[in-house]
C-alpha cells in the first residue's frame, strides 16, 4: 500500500478529468506513488517510444465526462445566487455544455470563477483519493481521513 502523503492527489486528479486522446496517458507507479505521463511516439522518458502495456504502471483511466459534468449542476445547484444558478443551468442543456458553463462563468460571472475552482478541484482531488482505493493502491481508512478533512467548499 501507498502512504497517501507521499502520491501527488492533484496529479491523478488531473489525469482523471483529461479527456483529450489516447495518444497520451497518465500511469502510476504502484510501489511508488510517481506519476508518469505517457505518449505514442516518446514512451514516459520523452525519448523512446515503448508499449504501454509493456509497462509495469497502473494506467489511469480518465471519469466519463458525466462525471465532471455533474458537479457543474451541483455547483449551479449549491449557490445562493438564484439566477446565476438558473443561468449555469440553462448553458448546461445539450451538447456543448461544458464550453458554454466555461464560457458564461467566465465572461458573465467571474465572480464565481474562484469559487467554481474550489469546488471543482475539491471533488477533483476526492475522485483521486477514491480511484486509488479502488485500484488497491491506499487502504480506505486513509480515504475516509481525506475525504473528512476536505470537504466541499462552501458556496456563495
Amino acid at each position: 500500500m501507498l502512504d497517501l502523503n507521499a502520491v501527488d492527489v492533484e496529479e491523478i486528479a488531473t489525469a482523471l478529468a483529461d479527456q483529450t486522446d489516447y495518444e497520451h496517458r497518465w500511469l502510476i507507479d504502484p510501489r511508488t506513488g510517481e506519476i508518469a505521463f505517457w505518449t505514442s511516439d516518446t514512451g514516459i522518458d520523452g525519448e523512446n517510444p515503448v508499449e504501454i502495456d509493456e509497462l509495469d504502471l497502473v494506467l489511469i483511466d480518465p471519469l466519463p465526462p458525466y462525471v465532471w459534468y455533474q458537479d457543474m449542476v451541483d455547483f449551479a445547484d449549491g449557490i445562493s445566487d438564484r439566477a446565476a444558478g438558473d443561468a449555469l443551468h440553462r448553458v448546461l442543456q445539450g451538447k456543448g455544455a461544458f464550453r458554454r458553463f466555461k464560457n458564461d462563468l467566465y465572461q458573465r460571472q467571474p465572480d464565481l470563477i474562484s469559487s467554481w475552482h474550489a469546488f471543482r478541484d475539491a471533488r477533483a482531488r476526492v475522485r483521486a483519493v477514491q480511484w486509488l482505493v479502488d485500484e488497491g493502491l491506499i487502504d480506505e481508512d486513509a480515504a475516509r481521513e481525506f475525504e473528512r478533512a476536505h470537504p466541499d467548499p462552501e458556496l456563495p
